[in-house]
């Protein structure tokens, strides 16, 4: 059995539980799910205190549409789709208000955990990372909301397909296209610097696959 299956196995197990009346079962859900939950409604939505309350409604609403759930799709399919769906609403809902996050807690959490205590990293990570953020953010809300399942949420193409309610080759295809719309977004024309990128800078951009190194120049 490949861990997914165990994934989905243990997760089935404590879903039958849990509609017998273990309420500690349910609890084990949340449990095992939340932190992922939270993550998708922040990259979403780019609020924390956003994704916080989306959570608690996503879990609510499970456990009560608990009795109804019928398996035909793996429980954590089943609160994905709740969450984006949930998400999106919120989004749209600020930006018909005119409303707009100051701080945007999705930079301040890489650069932390990647940063460490080196102030001239996180400095460089910061630059970087407010791009990257900027580019995938630019990508149409659907498009954006499969990058950030595949690439940020780690969930295979057949999945996603479940919780957006489309085929995996529209999947596959808005992969493509949003690299290519967020490589042309971070090509070093585009960053509008008067000075050259520092290596530093070049390597993260290149890890994420939003840089493609120039090709070195012809001798002839």
């Amino acid at each position: 059995m490949t861990p997914a299956e165990r994934e989905a196995a243990t997760a089935s197990a404590l879903v039958d539980a849990a509609k017998a009346g273990d309420r500690s079962a349910f609890a084990a859900l949340v449990t095992r799910y939340r932190k992922r939950i939270f993550a998708l409604a922040l990259h979403i939505t780019g609020a924390a205190s956003e994704a916080d309350d989306i959570a608690q409604d996503v879990f609510l609403n499970a456990f009560r549409a608990l009795p109804q759930f019928e398996g035909r799709s793996q429980f954590f399919t089943w609160v994905y789709r709740m969450t984006v769906n949930r998400s999106l609403n919120v989004r749209r809902d600020r930006a018909r208000h005119g409303e707009d996050t100051l701080d945007d807690p999705r930079l301040e959490l890489a650069v932390a955990v990647d940063a460490g205590s080196n102030p001239g990293r996180e400095a460089e990570l910061r630059q970087s990372y407010a791009r990257l953020l900027r580019a995938l953010d630019s990508l149409p809300i659907d498009m954006r909301t499969t990058v950030i399942l595949v690439s940020l949420q780690g969930l295979a193409h057949g999945e996603v397909a479940v919780v957006q309610k489309i085929s995996e080759g529209t999947v596959a295809w808005r992969m493509h296209e949003a690299r290519r719309r967020m490589h042309e977004a971070m090509r070093p024309e585009k960053l509008q610097r008067r000075r050259e990128l520092s290596a530093e800078l070049a390597r993260v951009l290149t890890e994420h696959g939003l840089l493609v190194p120039a090709l070195p120049k012809s001798r002839a």
